[in-house]
Protein backbone atom coordinates (compact mmCIF):
# COMPACT_ATOMS: atom_id res chain seq x y z
CA UNK A 1 0.00 0.00 0.00
CA UNK A 2 1.44 3.58 -0.65
CA UNK A 3 -0.01 6.80 0.15
CA UNK A 4 0.72 10.04 -1.74
CA UNK A 5 0.26 13.39 -0.68
CA UNK A 6 -0.04 16.41 -3.06
CA UNK A 7 0.91 20.13 -1.74
CA UNK A 8 2.05 23.15 -3.42
CA UNK A 9 -1.22 24.25 -5.25
CA UNK A 10 -2.72 27.39 -5.15
CA UNK A 11 -3.99 30.64 -6.50
CA UNK A 12 -1.72 32.49 -9.29
CA UNK A 13 -1.86 35.09 -12.12
CA UNK A 14 -1.42 34.07 -15.61
CA UNK A 15 2.02 34.02 -16.51
CA UNK A 16 2.80 33.11 -12.84
CA UNK A 17 4.71 29.80 -11.34
CA UNK A 18 4.58 27.41 -8.99
CA UNK A 19 5.56 24.03 -7.68
CA UNK A 20 3.91 21.01 -6.82
CA UNK A 21 5.24 18.39 -4.52
CA UNK A 22 4.12 15.00 -4.27
CA UNK A 23 5.98 12.68 -1.14
CA UNK A 24 5.01 9.01 -0.98
CA UNK A 25 4.74 6.60 2.04
CA UNK A 26 6.65 3.32 2.33
CA UNK A 27 10.25 1.40 1.55
CA UNK A 28 9.62 1.10 -2.07
CA UNK A 29 9.65 4.62 -3.71
CA UNK A 30 12.13 3.83 -6.05
CA UNK A 31 10.18 0.58 -7.40
CA UNK A 32 7.41 2.91 -9.30
CA UNK A 33 7.24 5.09 -11.92
CA UNK A 34 5.52 8.56 -11.48
CA UNK A 35 3.26 10.59 -12.98
CA UNK A 36 1.21 14.02 -12.98
CA UNK A 37 -2.44 14.67 -14.08
CA UNK A 38 -5.05 16.79 -13.54
CA UNK A 39 -8.88 17.20 -14.10
CA UNK A 40 -10.99 20.44 -14.69
CA UNK A 41 -14.75 20.65 -13.90
CA UNK A 42 -16.44 19.18 -16.42
CA UNK A 43 -13.41 17.57 -18.18
CA UNK A 44 -11.85 14.23 -18.69
CA UNK A 45 -8.46 13.97 -16.69
CA UNK A 46 -6.02 14.78 -18.25
CA UNK A 47 -1.62 13.29 -18.66
CA UNK A 48 0.75 15.93 -17.80
CA UNK A 49 3.91 14.29 -17.25
CA UNK A 50 5.41 11.06 -15.99
CA UNK A 51 8.82 10.21 -14.64
CA UNK A 52 10.85 6.76 -14.81
CA UNK A 53 12.20 5.34 -11.85
CA UNK A 54 15.54 7.17 -11.80
CA UNK A 55 14.59 10.16 -13.26
CA UNK A 56 16.95 9.57 -16.25
CA UNK A 57 13.57 9.92 -18.58
CA UNK A 58 10.79 11.54 -18.77
CA UNK A 59 7.66 12.57 -20.52
CA UNK A 60 5.22 15.83 -20.85
CA UNK A 61 2.22 16.49 -22.77
CA UNK A 62 2.34 18.35 -25.59
CA UNK A 63 -0.33 21.23 -23.91
CA UNK A 64 2.49 22.02 -21.49
CA UNK A 65 6.11 21.17 -23.01
CA UNK A 66 8.18 23.87 -22.35
CA UNK A 67 6.74 25.22 -19.63
CA UNK A 68 6.16 22.10 -16.58
CA UNK A 69 9.45 20.26 -15.92
CA UNK A 70 8.38 17.14 -13.81
CA UNK A 71 11.36 15.72 -11.47
CA UNK A 72 11.96 13.26 -8.41
CA UNK A 73 14.46 12.91 -5.26
CA UNK A 74 14.15 8.94 -4.50
CA UNK A 75 15.89 10.27 -0.88
CA UNK A 76 12.71 11.89 0.24
CA UNK A 77 10.32 9.88 -1.71
CA UNK A 78 9.08 12.26 -3.49
CA UNK A 79 8.17 14.22 -6.96
CA UNK A 80 7.69 17.40 -8.41
CA UNK A 81 5.84 19.52 -10.92
CA UNK A 82 7.21 22.56 -11.80
CA UNK A 83 4.88 24.93 -13.52
CA UNK A 84 6.17 28.19 -15.42
CA UNK A 85 4.07 30.80 -17.74
CA UNK A 86 0.61 29.56 -15.82
CA UNK A 87 -2.40 29.80 -18.38
CA UNK A 88 -5.61 30.14 -17.39
CA UNK A 89 -6.40 27.09 -19.40
CA UNK A 90 -3.74 25.44 -16.78
CA UNK A 91 -6.59 25.91 -14.06
CA UNK A 92 -7.34 22.27 -12.48
CA UNK A 93 -6.93 19.81 -9.75
CA UNK A 94 -3.68 18.36 -10.29
CA UNK A 95 -3.05 14.59 -8.64
CA UNK A 96 0.01 12.52 -8.94
CA UNK A 97 0.24 9.19 -9.17
CA UNK A 98 2.61 6.04 -9.07
CA UNK A 99 2.66 3.19 -11.73
CA UNK A 100 4.65 -0.38 -11.62
CA UNK A 101 3.77 -0.33 -15.04
CA UNK A 102 6.88 1.35 -18.03
CA UNK A 103 4.13 1.37 -20.92
CA UNK A 104 1.73 3.52 -21.36
CA UNK A 105 2.37 5.96 -18.88
CA UNK A 106 0.37 8.62 -20.42
CA UNK A 107 -2.92 7.05 -19.90
CA UNK A 108 -4.29 6.89 -16.06
CA UNK A 109 -5.32 3.26 -15.84
CA UNK A 110 -1.86 2.33 -15.48
CA UNK A 111 -1.27 3.75 -12.22
CA UNK A 112 -2.09 1.83 -9.40
CA UNK A 113 -2.24 4.67 -6.41
CA UNK A 114 -3.29 8.06 -6.57
CA UNK A 115 -3.28 11.21 -4.49
CA UNK A 116 -5.53 13.52 -2.99
CA UNK A 117 -5.09 16.16 -5.79
CA UNK A 118 -4.67 19.90 -4.90
CA UNK A 119 -6.09 22.76 -6.62
CA UNK A 120 -4.16 24.65 -8.87
CA UNK A 121 -6.46 28.21 -9.84
CA UNK A 122 -4.70 30.37 -12.36
CA UNK A 123 -6.39 34.16 -12.67
CA UNK A 124 -6.46 36.72 -15.61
Amino acid sequence: QVQLVESGGGLVQAGGSLRLSCVASGRTFSSYNMGWFRQAPGKEREFVAAISRSGGSTYTADSVKGRFTISRDNAKNAVYLQMYSLKTEDTAVYYCAASKRVLGLQFGSSYDYWGQGTQVTVSS
